[in-house]
């Protein structure tokens, strides 16, 4: 019997260069996944605009509309759990989510982060990194956990920082291999989510 393909629900903030990247290799025959639903907290976010010339179900949840973190955790969950997600993908979601929403997605929800985790964690990486004085730097695909980019680590791709690296040339870099990192990583969650434990 055919595996029936796992819904994904991808959550993104911007542009969506990983949302992209996510939706074309969900796309290819041999990956057992479904993008069913692309989610953003910002109603002006360019990615919209690619789910809407790809044909993939999208939403727009504004948080400015929420009085509290917990409501609009509340209103994500349900939109989620009504497109019968079963696993979600944080790729560039800059929002902190609530204790309670990540214990619920527990095990059922990643997220990319642009460093070699367990360094650098929140904003700035890329500038952190060069102060510090770093050879090399990277990215991070990790189970999400209820502490800011807390949670197991998935899959990690290195870049050498070089001396005339700013924090937008090292980015530039770190993003190329965030289009390596996030697939492979979703192809060993997927794998791990069909495996009888």
């Amino acid at each position: 019997m055919k595996q029936q393909p796992t819904k994904v629900a991808v959550l993104f903030s911007g542009r969506g260069s990983n949302l992209k990247t996510l939706a074309e290799h969900m796309a290819q025959a041999n990956v057992p996944a479904e993008l069913t639903l692309a989610l953003s907290n910002r109603p002006k976010a360019g990615g919209l605009d690619y789910c809407a010339r790809q044909g993939i179900a999208h939403q727009a949840i504004d948080h400015k509309l929420f009085e509290s973190r917990e409501s609009f955790d509340a209103e994500l969950d349900a939109t989620l759990r009504a497109a019968k997600i079963e696993l979600v993908c944080c790729a560039g979601f800059m929002r902190l989510l609530s204790a309670g929403f990540v214990e619920a997605w527990r095990d059922r929800i990643i997220n990319i982060h642009p460093s070699l985790l367990p360094k650098y964690k929140g904003l700035h990486t890329h500038a952190r990194a060069i102060e510090a004085g770093d050879s090399v730097h990277g990215c991070s695909v990790h189970y999400m956990r209820p502490e800011m980019d807390e949670g197991p680590v998935i899959v990690q791709k290195q870049v050498p920082i070089m001396p005339e690296d700013t924090p937008d040339t090292l980015a530039e870099r770190v993003l190329q291999q965030e289009h390596i990192a996030y697939p492979e990583a979703l192809d060993a969650v997927l794998k791990k989510m069909a495996s009888p434990a």
